[in-house]
């Protein structure tokens, strides 16, 4: 392709409105324009990155056993009806009437397609005989972001890879998971992704068991925790924290239970400052709805409540903190001044919590605080859980280790989903004896455009972007010094012919501009490898090549260039081809 007959609108300056690197870079290379808040067109550039990410992506699947169809985005509202997630996702669902005939039609557009594969397999699929199966597709999704930002990272419409597995047993669903795994860590490697995986929680898509493949950057938007000694690494809804449970025993210190009053002070860090307590003094109790019954939840005062660990803790399906009133009913106080003392509601105890004597909690009356709070004497427990967000020093649950904490890109999920969406859309199976099971499931989804957006934000320099070559826009850029030169033009021609014929994906940038002008947009763009044909290199017989990480460029005789690029995109595909996972 010629740079003159394509269209790469790169920008010199920053644009105002982008927050993050590759946002910034994104645009200014020409890659993507904004349409409206959380919609983009891909310009070439970008498209042609998102592309060669598909082909990856669809290779692996394939390699691993996957079969690829093609479902509609637009969706039965009635079939998300049926599994609960029309209200589970809330705004966030894209959903709409239309009108046929005299009749109107409720209808989805899908961020997801549990719904959709499942009614087709419950459709479709009868006896054990033909299972298990994998399919993916590669589709535009929809998701009704309140606050798209990030450019592409978090956008309402996105290109995803999603694949579901069905199976008549647990070996099946681990296979076909553990074949899913292993095809990301190829896909994300052969990438170019400096990745992680961890372990997750499953939100709204459901399930049991999950994993998370996470590039670490300091603009993502998920927090992670990891070992500085081990391999363990988990999102902080899904992580552990290393803490054996305290023997639950009554101080032998303690002072006398006071009341104080506390007017208008109902954070921790109100009524700290009011006592001149630490907030770790204190003990923070939150009422939860675990199956729409309340449960009071201790953590300390400088600790956060980790709902998936509460709803696991209690063996509960749904989880939300109570509403004002049933808070007063419970507590006989307005939001704020819970305490456990004399609550008539299951209590749930973190670890930390039973070890703090003399506490101050809510008095369970409004603008009022208990100080000289002991387990024990003034409420009982009698055990304690791993109940609050991992933080940062925490002891390592797998190790001697301890937990750091980093931010990190989300680029792939996969989840175990069990029986969730087959039981409610009759997705079943008969086995050898003719008795009807509903099908183990799986689910396993890859961003396409957030693999090109995480390697804009992670390579990069001062002039622009760095691209792997895998998943570069063009491998090799051609620079003419003097497209006026018929002798440069004649040899620069020649070696783009030469290199497209050899299957080299080739950019020539034939403009009629400034050498210099030129070398900055060739920088910005990032293309790997480039030729530069013109000046005293060629009345010697040679030109110059680059690549865009070294900070020389190389004399090769201008006879041996085609095969000199051949050789050096070889050696650099067969080194990043080592770095893949087996």
């Amino acid at each position: 392709m010629r740079w003159s007959q394509t269209l790469i609108p790169t920008m010199k300056e920053v644009p105002s409105d982008a927050e993050i690197p590759s946002h910034q870079l994104m645009l200014r290379a020409g890659l993507i324009r904004q349409v409206m808040a959380g919609a983009y067109t891909y310009l070439p550039l970008g498209w042609r990155a998102v592309r060669k990410v598909e082909a990856i992506v669809r290779e692996e699947m394939e390699k691993a056993g996957a079969i690829e169809l093609f479902m509609p985005a637009l969706c039965p509202a009635e079939l998300w009806e049926q599994t609960g997630r029309i209200d589970d996702y809330g705004n966030a669902l894209v959903k709409f009437p239309m009108i046929r005939g005299d009749r109107e039609v409720r209808v989805v557009l899908g961020p997801t397609h549990e719904e959709v594969v499942t009614d087709l397999m419950a459709r479709q699929i009868k006896s054990y005989r033909q299972l298990p199966i994998t399919v993916f597709q590669i589709q535009t999704k929809f998701r009704n972001e309140e606050r798209p930002r990030f450019g592409v990272m978090r956008t309402s419409e996105f290109q995803m890879k999603d694949a579901y597995s069905f199976g008549t047993n647990l070996e099946q669903l681990n296979d076909a998971y553990d074949q899913m795994y292993h095809a990301y860590r190829r896909i994300f490697s052969r990438c170019g992704l400096d990745y992680r995986p961890v372990e997750a929680e499953s939100g709204p898509i459901g399930g049991d068991a999950s994993h998370e493949f996470m590039v670490p950057a300091d603009s993502g938007e998920d927090e992670i925790v990891h070992c500085n000694s081990c391999d363990y690494a988990a999102n902080t809804e899904r992580a552990e924290t290393g803490r054996p449970a305290p023997a639950v025993t009554i101080p032998d210190q303690m002072s006398p239970l006071a009341t104080v009053d506390t007017p208008d002070a109902g954070s921790i860090e109100q009524v700290s400052r009011m006592l001149g307590c630490e907030p770790s003094q204190m003990i923070k109790t939150l009422i939860y709805s675990v199956d729409d019954s309340p449960i009071a939840v201790l953590v300390r005062g400088d600790h956060e409540a980790n709902e998936a660990k509460i709803r696991r803790a209690v063996d509960g399906q749904s989880i939300e903190l109570a509403d004002p009133e049933t808070i007063r009913n419970v507590t006989g106080a307005p939001v704020g001044f819970a305490g456990p003392v004399g609550l008539d509601c299951p209590l749930l105890a973190d670890h930390d919590v039973v070890e703090i004597g003399d506490a101050v909690t809510g008095a369970n009356q409004a603008d009022a605080h208990l100080s000289g709070v002991n387990i024990g004497r003034d409420y009982s427990v009698e055990s304690s859980h791993d109940l609050r967000m991992a933080t940062a020093d925490d002891p390592c649950p797998r190790c001697d280790g301890s937990l750091e904490l980093a931010r990190g890109i989300e680029v792939g999920h996969v989840f175990k989903l069990g029986t969730k969406y087959s039981t409610a859309l009759s997705a079943e199976y008969l086995d050898e004896n003719e008795d009807k099971h509903p099908m183990l499931m799986g689910c396993y989804g890859i961003g396409i455009n957030r693999i090109v957006a995480a390697t804009a934000e992670t390579s990069y320099d001062d002039n622009g972007l760095i691209w792997p070559l895998s998943i570069a826009p063009y491998q090799v850029l051609v620079i003419p010094l003097n497209i006026g030169d018929e002798e440069v033009m004649a040899a620069a021609e020649s070696i783009y012919e030469q290199l497209g014929s050899n299957g080299v994906d080739v950019l020539m940038d034939d403009r009629k501009a400034r050498p210099g002008f030129k070398f900055k947009d060739a920088d910005l763009v990032g293309i790997p490898l480039r030729i530069i044909v013109g000046g005293k290199g060629l009345a010697d017989g040679v030109v110059e090549l680059k690549w865009r990480t070294d900070d020389d460029a190389r004399r090769v005789p201008l006879d041996q260039i085609v095969t000199t690029v051949g050789e050096d995109i070889a050696a650099r595909t067969a080194a990043e081809a080592d770095a893949v996972p087996v």
